[in-house]
């Protein structure tokens, strides 16, 4: 079966989200730097954009940049005058994710943001930062619910809010997991539940990376 998952991802990919020489680059950049290879996929990366249209999201907060090759699907989304302020907790890989994103023509539409990602959220909370359209959570999960909570924070009503990564293989379903991950992710979900001011959903997904998907939510009013 994983071998039909990655077959159909490149069927659809190369129909609906074909890669530039940007794109391409910056993957072949990462792969060349040692990045672990957990980039989000090409479909994602324009389901990404294109929520960025439907929403008209005019500030973007990505939390957990990597190499920047979901940034550059973002920022290239964005109308006139938009930005991403992207959260990166490695020096290191904030400085190829500035490299890629220079290449691929938008670094002046991306802040990187360098430090543990909960002390970035904090400070822009305390500095009044505009509320943010929409909001991608790519980062450590064990630190989900923490993240969430900050988004809450950080958006305004009709923002929307997504988590990567919540499905672990179908592991999701171990309440009694020891993987600080799994456990961040089951309570990250619980929370999405309960929280008035969210309308969410999962979407469960198969594909080149195995068996994962996403939570979605919209910030009510």
């Amino acid at each position: 079966m994983q071998e039909t998952w990655a077959a159909v991802d490149r069927y659809f990919g190369g129909l609906l989200a074909p890669e530039d020489e940007a794109l391409t680059r910056c993957m072949e950049a990462n792969r060349e730097a040692g990045l672990p290879s957990i980039d989000v996929p090409a479909l994602l990366g324009k389901f990404l954009g294109m929520l960025v249209r439907i929403s008209s999201a005019r500030r973007v907060l990505e939390i957990g940049t990597l190499g920047g090759y979901s940034t550059i699907w973002l920022a290239r989304a964005l109308p006139a005058g938009g930005r991403v302020v992207t959260l990166e907790i490695d020096p290191d890989r904030a400085e190829i994710a500035r490299g890629n994103l220079h290449h691929a023509g938008v670094l002046e539409r991306v802040e990187i943001i360098v430090g543990p990602a909960l002390e970035s959220l904090a400070a822009l909370d305390r500095a009044s930062a505009d509320p943010f359209g929409l909001i991608f959570i790519d980062a450590d999960k064990k630190s989900m619910p923490e993240y969430l909570d900050w988004s809450v924070r950080l958006s305004r009503p009709g923002s929307v809010i997504v988590a990567d990564n919540v499905v672990r293989d179908g592991n999701v379903l171990d309440p009694d997991s020891g993987d600080p991950d799994i456990q961040g992710v089951r309570r990250m979900t619980e929370l999405m539940a309960a929280n008035p001011r969210l309308s969410a959903t999962a979407i469960p997904t198969v594909g080149a990376r195995g068996y994962d998907g996403f939570a979605i939510a919209v910030v009510n009013a």
